[in-house]
């Protein structure tokens, strides 16, 4: 029965029970139906950063106008309270919230996105929404983009959850709906793609993703453009033209900003470890927030320009409104203040903090160098880059830190230098930390991420994994006449010599036998298989991964290699490691994963000590891990090889409870350990899959 768009309409409007049979047989394609969820996406994800922006300019005039004027008696000295109140109301919202509710940051949209099955509970978005508001609103000195991120990627999540989606589309719509939200909070949708690629899925690349990531971030951005207006949030004029012949002025402004970088987040790791000793209760953490919300306060009734995101304080440096000094005590206020705000638990995003840091850098620079070494540089265009790199900088993201700048100021006259300095500053980052600064974060908290990719297998599978064909074997001492019928009577093409003791010295190419047999009757008495093998033999040990195997193959135009075992010091051969087996196990990858990701849904209602005959003699099982492997990885316990059946995926159950509702699908990666209570989905011959359960 097909089901018109009408019906599907009345369908979603009845009620939200009937969303998981929304698109069961629809006239439409499933590449229609994902590019109309990206649009939805983008869509949503574009009025949610309406109206998170709306709300951060109302909690502003809530604490900068009413509240302000409430402490009329206290003067102009009332606005060192409101970001202590701001703070106050942070800690008390975190006291009493749960800890999931309270996770912030983009990070757990990359937790997230990363993990395949994580889901992002509604109840942590909302909280993520009121939260930042109020201490943006309340004049804390960080930025709306991370927030933002998060709301987006975490309303994409909640509405994806409520499809019949698989988890691989989950993660696409998640990322794209906080790429999204980035791309309609700057107004910028080609640097919210790359903010995407470059931060959520870790520079993880793949065609169906970058299709929803483009989708959603111009509907994002439509969106945007038509509630929040189509202007560039920075005022400048560049008067001064690029000179190429001062490329390596711009470089310098790369490496310098890219050691102030550095130097920002060696600063914030300090702090980091600080805090954590001083927030080990909630009333540690509610005096350490209204102390730092005080020096906030007290910074900001001097300097005013320190208070929230900091973009009308951008513009006034580009319009060369302030002096040297106060520029310089402004960046080193932001410097230490962003730091101590986002560690102490403030909640908001590095984004504005970053290009705040770039502008009031780039001004100085300009100011020294113009001023005492008689350069003839554009102002606006000095602080424009030094806000790239900065930005490219702190957070190792070059490609998004050249698109936001390029994109928020629409002018290319000064893009080469832009890149240039981006690039230098990123290199020096991650250079530095050996690495981008969101995948340490991420594997500082234990957090280990994969390419999602069937060649994945090979690096992390030893040779002695896979299936060696047999060694087709000769003596050195053999004649001609018997090396000859060998190969009449074998369909290889390649034996390999032995000695006596069946060490490997050589080996004989059908080819080698073909060029003497013109010669046969005076060489059959005198030639052996010794005098006409090459002992340039090329082989393996038995310990080395597939994917070294593979390169040393496609290097030497080889289509099989002999594998040896080095353990016992001698060159006795186990066999022979073909390209089609290690193609096999890349194809046996693919069907795996594609088959997981199909089944996904239907082996949630797979009860323990199940079967499902999938083909004759084929069957899916699942099963309580054997005690004897608990404590083993998936690839310690060899499968494949001992048992002839696939482990399709894990299920953990994180409630401990008996309700199967309650497991978690985890993908069968060589390097699991199991633990207990794990459920085993098994696939292979019936036979075969009864065979291991007798043994474990």
């Amino acid at each position: 029965m097909k089901i018109t768009f009408k019906e599907i309409l009345e369908k979603a409007q009845s009620s939200l029970s009937g969303y998981p049979r929304l698109f069961k047989g629809t006239e439409f394609t499933d590449y229609t139906i994902f590019i109309l969820f990206s649009v939805l996406i983008g869509i949503i994800s574009g009025f949610s950063a309406v109206i998170f922006h709306n709300a951060i300019e109302f909690f502003n005039s809530v604490f900068f106008e009413q509240t302000k004027e409430g402490l009329y008696f206290l003067g102009g000295a009332a606005v060192i309270l409101l970001p202590v109140i701001g703070m106050l109301i942070q800690s008390l919202m975190i006291m009493f919230a749960s800890a999931d509710v309270k996770r912030k940051g983009v990070y757990e949209i990359v937790k997230a996105v990363s993990t395949k099955e994580g889901r992002i509970g509604f109840r942590t978005t909302i909280f993520n929404f009121f939260a930042p508001v109020i201490s943006i609103g309340s004049g804390v000195t960080l930025g709306p983009e991370g927030p933002a991120a998060q709301l987006g990627g975490g309303l994409a999540n909640k509405i994806s959850t409520l499809f019949p989606l698989d988890n691989e589309r989950i993660r696409i719509f998640t990322a794209a709906g906080a790429g999204a939200a980035i791309a309609a909070i700057f107004n910028t949708p080609l640097a919210g793609v790359f903010f995407t690629l470059e931060i959520i899925l870790l520079n993880d690349f793949h065609t169906p993703t970058f299709s929803a990531l483009i989708i959603a971030s111009v509907s994002a951005s439509a969106v945007s453009r038509i509630f929040l207006g189509n202007e560039s949030v920075f005022v400048f004029e560049i008067i001064e033209p690029i000179r190429y012949s001062q490329l390596y002025i711009y470089a310098i402004i790369g490496i310098l900003s890219g050691i102030v970088s550095l130097s920002f987040i060696r600063t914030n790791d300090i702090f980091s470890k600080i805090f954590k000793r001083l927030n080990k209760s909630y009333l540690n953490q509610f005096v350490n927030m209204v102390i730092v919300g005080l020096m906030i306060g007290i910074a900001g009734y001097y300097y005013k320009e320190i208070f929230g995101i900091g973009y009308k304080a951008i513009n006034e440096i580009l319009a060369n409104q302030l002096t040297f000094h106060i520029v310089l005590i402004i960046f080193l206020l932001k410097f230490i203040l962003v730091v101590l705000a986002t560690n102490v638990g403030a909640y908001g995003g590095l984004f504005a903090p970053s290009l705040f840091l770039g502008a009031t850098f780039g001004y100085l620079f300009h100011y020294l160098v113009t001023t005492y070494l008689g350069f003839n540089l554009d102002l606006s265009a000095v602080i424009l880059i030094s806000m790239g790199a900065m930005l490219g900088g702190i957070h190792t993201i070059p490609i998004t830190a050249i698109m936001i700048i390029f994109e928020m100021t629409q002018d290319y006259s000064f893009i080469l230098p832009l890149m240039l300095a981006v690039i230098i500053s990123t290199l020096i980052v991650e250079i530095s930390l050996k690495g981008t600064v969101h995948k340490r974060h991420l594997e500082a908290e234990g957090f280990t991420f994969q390419k999602n990719d069937s060649y994945t297998i090979l690096h992390q599978s030893r040779i002695d994994s896979a299936k060696l064909k047999p060694l087709v074997t000769i003596n050195e001492n053999k004649p001609i006449n018997y090396i000859i019928s060998k190969f009449l009577e074998s369909p290889h093409d390649i034996m390999y010599v032995v000695n006596d003791n069946n060490e490997l010295i050589g080996f004989i190419q059908e080819r080698d036998v073909r060029s003497i047999l013109n010669e046969y009757e005076l060489v059959k008495d005198v030639l052996v298989a010794k005098d006409i093998s090459n002992s340039k033999i090329i082989y393996v040990d038995s310990t080395v991964t597939l994917e070294n195997a593979l390169r040393l193959m496609m290097r030497n135009n080889l289509t099989e290699v002999p594998v040896i075992d080095k353990s016992s010091n001698e060159k006795k051969p186990l066999g022979v490691l073909t390209l089609d087996e290690i193609q096999s196990i890349i194809s046996r990858e693919n069907f795996k994963k594609q088959f997981t990701s199909s089944l996904a849904q239907e082996l949630k209602t797979l009860h323990t000590e199940q079967s499902i005959e999938v083909a004759e003699g084929y069957s899916i099982k699942e099963i309580t891990v054997p005690k004897s492997l608990i404590g083993k990885s998936l690839k310690e316990t060899k499968f494949r090889n001992l048992y002839n059946i696939e482990v399709l995926m894990i299920k953990k159950n994180q409630m401990k409870s008996s309700e199967i509702e309650n497991a978690t699908i985890i993908t069968a990666e060589p390097n699991y350990v199991f633990e207990e209570d794990d459920k085993l989905v098994l696939f292979g011959r019936s036979d075969n899959i009864r065979k291991f359960e007798l043994m474990s």
